[in-house]
This record gives C-alpha cells, structure tokens and sequence, in this order.
C-alpha cells in the first residue's frame, strides 16, 4: 500500500513544477495547494482515490473526501472561490459506513 507520507512528499516534488503547487511552513506543517483539476488527477491517478462525499464550509469554500477502496487510503481537501485545493488531511485504511438509523450509536 503506497502511504500518504509519499503523497504529501510527492505531491510538493512532482506537481511543483506543473502546476505551481504552493506550500507554505505553518510551524511543522506544510500545506500542499494547487489548481483543483490537478489535485484531483493526482489523487486519481496515484492513488485511485474518488470523491466521496461533499460539503460547503461557510459560503466561500467546498470540503471534499476523497477515497479509494482499493489503496485504502483517503484525503479531505478545501477548495477556495479562486479555484485553489488544498489538502486538509489524508489517510490509510479507508472504511466505508452505512448510515446510522436515527437514535442508534455508531
């Protein structure tokens, strides 16, 4: 199974060049952001990973999950009005839920 590790590495290395990818140090993070097409064909040619669910985070900005049953690894991205994605948190051992029916705990 390839590790997100390689993504959040790999992404800065292999589409800085293409896509201008902006990483900016925030303390010992770096944030990995780039045009939304070209993230998400990273994330689907690399990793096999689709998006899964979808959410607005106040007017201005979109949440996305993504995931591949396949690898098992997952990501959660923001995209801005300007069209910029940035990667919010990934993953390894994706599991898809059923629903929860009203009233029960998960």
């Amino acid at each position: 199974m390839i590790g997100k590790t390689v993504l959040m590495g790999g992404l800065v290395a292999v589409m800085g060049a293409s896509i201008g990818t902006m990483a900016a140090a925030q303390g010992r993070s770096t944030q990995v952001c780039g045009q939304r097409a070209a993230i998400i064909a990273q994330l689907n040619t690399r990793f096999g990973e689709q998006v899964r669910a979808i959410g607005l985070a106040g007017q201005t900005r979109i949440v996305e999950v993504f995931a591949s049953d396949e690898t098992g690894t997952w990501t959660i991205t923001i995209t801005s009005l300007d069209g910029i994605t940035c990667l919010m948190a990934t993953g390894q051992n994706y599991e898809a839920l059923p629903p929860t029916p009203p009233g029960e705990r998960m």
